[in-house]
């Protein structure tokens, strides 16, 4: 029996400055209309959740996903989402995330006047290191209007987004992730009414530490950014796999999609592209 598979696609920008990790406003809603005319449907995480338990989803599902929680991603990706009629999932660092009003958000992706400034991923980086989170981050009463409008709906990504596996000490390293996963799911809980049981690691990083770190919390669902590997029932819900979604056409997109989903061609890629990645790791280890 051919097991379905639920593509999980990873964005942060929405943003008409290039850099890393950043998708254009027209490249993503030409994504965003090749996934719409082909009749595929964006589940919600509970949508999802089921799936991996063994129940029924729609043949062509996705899962949209964004991480950080990014300004552009209310001023470009959200009317974009709104007008194709799908939704998508937005890990916050929620240490990041300020108060403030409503901003104005794009009627046409090609819209550049009368918006708040959007920076490139280098300088909203350079940012958040001065303390500038608010000039390039989501706002709370933004993130409650998303979610009000069955958009986006918000999940932890940690409280500072920092990678305390670099610390010279184990023994820290758990204690700043316990620290860490206890801040972000009181500021959710504090400024949504709860936090879920889903989390996505901080720059990917996760170990089995952090794993056991994670369900003492109370997460259940763990979102990496490993690529090469299917989102099937009875996969494990704690290592969710990922593709990074480039800068690029809607068919483009979907070639990528088509390839996660073939019962054939997916694991004989994943095998080749996991190959791959340990001989090159396996080169450049001493």
């Amino acid at each position: 029996m051919i097991k379905p598979t639920v593509p999980v696609l990873m964005y942060h920008h929405i943003s008409p400055k290039p850099g890393l990790v950043t998708c254009s406003p027209e490249h993503f809603e030409d994504q965003l209309a090749w996934l719409h005319q082909r009749g595929y449907q964006s589940l919600t995480t509970q949508q999802f959740a089921a799936h991996l338990a063994g129940r029924p989803t729609p043949r062509r599902s996705v899962l949209l996903t964004f991480d950080d929680g990014y300004l552009d991603n209310w001023v470009y990706a959200y009317p974009l989402l709104k007008k194709y009629g799908f939704n998508a999932v937005l890990f916050i660092v929620t240490g990041w995330i300020g108060e403030g009003a409503l901003r104005a958000t794009a009627r046409t992706p090609g819209q550049r006047e009368g918006l708040p400034e959007i920076l490139s991923h280098e300088d909203c980086m350079a940012a958040i290191q001065q303390g500038l989170h608010d000039d390039v981050m989501l706002r709370w009463s933004e993130i409650r209007h998303l979610e009000d409008a069955g958009v986006f709906e918000f999940h932890s990504h940690t409280h500072t987004h920092t990678r305390w596996d670099l610390a010279p000490d184990n023994a820290l390293k758990n204690q700043r992730m316990h620290e860490e996963l206890e801040q972000s799911r009181a500021a959710l809980a504090h400024n949504l009414g709860e936090a879920s049981a889903h989390l996505c690691w901080p720059q990917g990083y996760f170990d089995e530490d952090y794993i056991a770190i994670a369900q003492t919390h109370g997460f259940q669902y763990l979102y990496t950014t490993q690529a090469f590997g299917q989102n099937q029932p009875g996969s494990d819900p704690l290592r969710i796999y990922r593709f990074a979604v480039r800068n690029t056409t809607g068919a483009s997109t979907g070639r990528r999609i088509r390839v996660a989903t073939n019962p054939v061609v997916a694991p004989v890629f994943n095998g080749f592209k996991r190959w791959k990645r340990a001989r090159r790791a396996q080169r450049s280890s001493p």
